[in-house]
């Protein structure tokens, strides 16, 4: 692909970035407002989407103009390919699939977690507030979150037929082969794609370069969240990236500071976790509401927030700093004085 035509091509719907990796600018709900889907070219013009969206009726709007505005059809859509399960993600695939009759490939531990959140077995929109009850959220708050749970549905259907990406070959894009690694902590079975002769990594959620990634204690799911997401992060650190495209903001050089910040932050999370148990037990909703003062403005933001507490939790527990106990239905930290 000719550089100055690929500028020229550019819409305020994509950018085109080095080697031809199509940056496509997908809405979504507040309070992040955009994410990144990807597309990849063949040299017969077959196409690769990499993470379409969550469902929405602009999100299809954008894949219809970004197609029209390449001269593609939706038959040229050969493979839809989803790092991970969470509906901004995730959530387009199958309306995808169904335009353009291709396989969807992601993890078969993700594919696992799609089917936990939002198959039709799924019990999570009772399973998720009953956990968090427990951990001593109120009822009012645990209404809400019945509701936004059930709300989440039109977002993620329909659902795709899935493949599974096989993390011991390579998987082809974009007329080239990249190198699957499996990572975990924000989203179970995360994939990040890793191309040696360029150094690029389409990173998903896995690491971003301005907000730390969500890392979630789910029923049903990882029962240790954050020692998952530091290992991934130290896998990941090893790889010689250039340019790391991740599922929100700018693609990103500065790889390996970014991991840096990002396994400091934790530990630092994890201090101010424990210095909350000093004086008395507590439960995660109590810890969450320190943890997060100010910064929670509405139910979906409380869901991420307390699933990212109760992950600290564990983690202090796991290391022997903490340790919980249930009375009466609830579940309370303490405090181990080492």
């Amino acid at each position: 692909m000719d550089g100055g035509k690929s500028r020229r091509e550019e819409t305020a719907r994509f950018k085109i970035q080095e080697g031809g990796l199509i940056q496509v600018l997908v809405p979504m709900a507040p309070p992040l407002l955009m994410m990144n889907g990807y597309l990849l070219r063949d040299d017969d013009g077959g196409i690769t989407v990499v993470d379409p969206g969550p469902r929405s009726r602009e999100a299809e709007a954008v894949w219809e103009e970004v197609l029209q505005e390449l001269g593609a059809s939706w038959n040229a859509v050969k493979q839809i390919v989803v790092t991970h399960h969470h509906p901004d993600h995730y959530g387009l695939a199958g309306w995808l699939q169904e335009r353009s009759g291709c396989r969807v490939w992601m993890s078969k531990r993700a594919h696992a977690e799609a089917e936990l959140m939002w198959g039709p077995a799924s019990v999570m929109e009772t399973e998720l507030p009953e956990f968090f009850a427990r951990h001593g959220m109120p009822e009012q708050r645990v209404a809400e979150l019945r509701e936004h749970q059930a709300a989440i549905w039109p977002v993620v259907s329909p659902q795709p037929a899935v493949s599974h990406v096989e993390t011991e070959r390579s998987f082809a894009m974009g007329g080239r082969e990249w190198l699957p690694l499996e990572t975990g902590g924000h989203a179970a079975g995360h994939l990040s794609f890793f191309h040696p002769g360029s150094g690029q990594l389409l990173c998903g959620d896995a690491v971003l370069p301005q907000i730390s990634p969500n890392i979630s204690l789910l029923p049903g799911s990882d029962p240790e969240p954050l020692r998952t997401f530091m290992d991934g992060l130290s896998m990941l650190r090893q790889l010689p990236v250039k340019t790391a495209f991740p599922g929100h903001r700018e693609p990103f050089g500065y790889f390996a500071g970014r991991i840096e910040q990002l396994l400091l932050h934790h530990e630092e999370r994890l201090d101010a976790a424990e210095s909350l148990l000093a004086d008395r037990p507590r439960s995660g909703f109590e810890v969450c509401g320190e943890l997060f003062r100010g910064r929670i403005s509405g139910i979906h933001q409380l869901r991420f927030a307390m699933s990212e507490a109760l992950a600290h939790l564990v983690e202090l527990e796991r290391r022997g700093r903490a340790v919980s106990e249930e009375k009466n239905g609830e579940i309370r930290f303490y405090r181990i004085d080492g």
